[in-house]
């Protein structure tokens, strides 16, 4: 009798977990990522995500490695999306030598 409790409420646990763990890593970044692409173009600007990073950062005196750039513009994707645009801002405002 307590088996006929236990293994659906197991299998609704384990569906439940794994459902969210997709949600969280998988599709939560699709859509960021397509959330940040979009404002990119909505605004113009022709740069990737990675370009971005790599000349902002560059024009700061740090050479960043292509692994580190991307897990950059993982966290910036996901918690601040705005800082491209600021970034962007940076670079087009700082005078060419």
């Amino acid at each position: 009798m307590v088996y006929a409790w236990i293994i659906p409420i197991g299998i609704v646990a384990i569906l439940g977990v794994s459902g969210y763990l997709v949600y969280r890593y998988v599709i939560f970044d699709i859509l960021a990522n397509n959330t940040v692409n979009n404002t990119l173009k909505r605004y113009n600007i022709k740069k990737t995500q990675f370009e971005i990073i790599k000349e902002f950062n560059e024009n700061k005196g740090e050479k960043l490695s292509d692994a580190e750039i991307n897990r950059l513009a993982k966290h910036y994707r996901r918690n601040e999306p705005d800082q491209f645009l600021s970034m962007y801002d940076n670079l087009r405002d700082k005078p060419k030598n």
